[in-house]
Parts: structure tokens; sequence; C-alpha cells
């Protein structure tokens, strides 16, 4: 989803604001890179319970549910102020959320169509292909075409039997993820701490919400998918901002984004383990060229730069 940031070399999926809480010792124990791998896995099998959540209220209907409890503990934590702000400010921060909203509702109808391991490969396209295309070096050749096997490869060489059009809302999602990152990176530098993510993240869910009425009505008050949404919203969102901002204090932008490269690895183990879906050779060889073809692409930024990266924002 969930995400997972910056304009020229991640392929994480959410937002993240510089200052995290304090979180329990045994979190911290855990160090840098075992938070981002947390972060990951949350977000991911927050995913899958998305899909066992999508016969009781839709795929609109969770993301409705998501969006709004996410924004509700943002805006509680982070109490954005709402005066003093340019129009350019404002500007940014609802193009914020209208592509948060947007790769969100995406993704969740590719989820109901398709495996989750293949939606987030597909998805990962997005901020792959901004990678490449910002860097313009001739070894991103290398790394788009190993991209495109995988998408061959995932697709049977012709997506036969993968539902186009789930495969086609997990290639938008990426595409507004591709747009997420710049607008998170912009609405950083215009707003304080965590403020620019609350308000995008309450703009998301107000945009959201005439769908999710439409799709799912009266369903989105039953208690048991009220619950349900929001351990989705905890599991998707707010476990993950939280422990990722945690590891980027200590861990280099640049590590940071290779790690949540494997995004696509971790949200197939969560696929088989709670949905019970399973991927051929071929599909997991898939996966595999498109991490390996993203992990080459911040590498590449990397030694391009050489200087640390900048950290995600929101």
């Amino acid at each position: 989803m969930s995400t997972v940031n910056t304009p020229s070399v991640t392929t994480g999926s959410t937002a993240k604001a510089p200052v995290p809480p304090r979180l329990p010792g045994r979190l911290g124990s855990l160090g840098p890179v075992g938070l981002v791998l947390a972060g990951c896995v949350s977000v991911q099998f927050g995913g899958a319970l998305a899909v066992t959540l999508m016969p009781r209220a839709g795929a609109l209907g969770v993301v409705t549910l998501r969006l709004f409890a996410a924004a509700v503990v943002l805006l509680l934590v982070c109490r954005p102020r709402l005066r003093g702000h340019s129009r350019a400010d404002w500007g940014t921060v609802i193009a914020f959320g209208v592509v948060m909203g947007g790769m969100n509702g995406l993704f969740y109808e590719a989820v109901a169509r398709i495996p989750l391991g293949a939606a987030v490969t597909l998805e990962v396209l997005g901020p792959l292909t901004l990678s490449v295309l910002t860097s313009r070096r001739a070894i991103n050749a290398l790394w788009a075409a190993l991209a495109l096997g995988g998408v061959f490869l995932l697709g049977g060489g012709g997506f036969g039997g993968v539902d186009p059009v789930g495969v086609a809302f997990a290639l938008a999602a990426g595409a507004m993820w591709a747009g997420y990152i710049v607008f998170s990176a912009r609405t950083g530098r215009r707003f304080p701490q965590a403020d620019g993510l609350a308000l995008a993240m309450a703009v998301a869910a107000l945009l959201i919400l005439p769908l999710g009425i439409a799709t799912a009505g009266g369903r989105l008050l039953d208690p048991t998918t009220l619950g349900l949404g929001s351990a989705v919203a905890v599991l998707s969102s707010v476990l993950p901002y939280t422990l990722e901002l945690l590891a980027l204090r200590r861990l280099p932008a640049a590590t940071f984004a290779i790690l949540m490269s494997l995004e696509p690895a971790l949200a197939a183990a969560a696929g088989f383990l709670i949905l019970g879906q399973s991927l051929s050779a071929a599909e997991a060889a898939a996966i595999a060229l498109v991490i390996a073809a993203s992990i080459g692409a911040v590498r590449t930024q990397v030694s391009r730069a050489k200087t640390p990266l900048p950290t995600p924002e929101a």
C-alpha cells in the first residue's frame, strides 16, 4: 500500500514524518534493519488482512476504513495547524492527498482480483520507472530490461492467466505511487513534522468516502468490519510509519530503499501464509527479477549522487 520514497530513488510504499514517537525498548533493540523489515512485514500482512475483509465491505469500503482510521490517528497525534499556510502549500497537500487516495484505491482494487505478490510486484514498477528515468545512466537500461523480464514472466508471456483488469489497476497504482513520491517530498518541505501527512491523509479519506459509501453503504458501520478496518489501518499505516521513522534515525536512506525493495517478496509470503496464494516457479522468478532491478536502480542512484540520500518525508 501500501506503502509505502524520495523523488529520485525509492521503492517503498508509505509516507513518513521526520519525528517519530519513542517506542518501547524492545522495539528499539531490533536495530534499524529489523525495524524496517518489521514495518514492511506489517504493511504486507495488513494488505493480506484487507483482502480477507473485502467480502464484507468491498475493496473501496476497506480503503475507506483504512484511510479514515489512519487519518484520525494522525490528526490526533500531530494536531496540524490549519492557519498560516499559503495557497501553494494547500495545493501541494491536496495533490498529495489525491495521489494517496488514488494509489490506495487502485491497489486494493488490484488485490481484489490478482494475488497480493503479483499486485505489489506490478505496483513497484511505478517508483522503479521514476528512479530509472531520473537517473539518466546507461546502466539503467539493464534494470529496465530486468523489470520487463519479470513482468513478462509474471504474465506467463501475455497475462492470459491473470485478470487483466487487476493488472491494469496494479499498474495504475504504480503510476500513482510515483506521483505520491514526488508530492510526499514537496509536502515535507512545506509542512513541519508530520503535519502534511496528517492533512493529506484526511484529504484522501474524504475523497474516497463517497466511493466507499456507494459500494459498501451501511456495512461500513458494522462493528466487526470497523474493528478489522482499524486493524488494517494500524498494520498498513500507523505501525509501519513509526517503525520506519525510528529506523531512519540510524539507517542510511540508501539502505532503507534497498530494504523496501524486498516488499514484493514479503507480499508473496503474506499472500501464501494468510490467503493461501501459492507461487509458480515462473512467478517466483518474476518477483526476483523485479527486486533485483529495484535494488540495482537504487544502487545506481547512490553511486551517481555520492552523497547521502534525503530521508523520506511527508
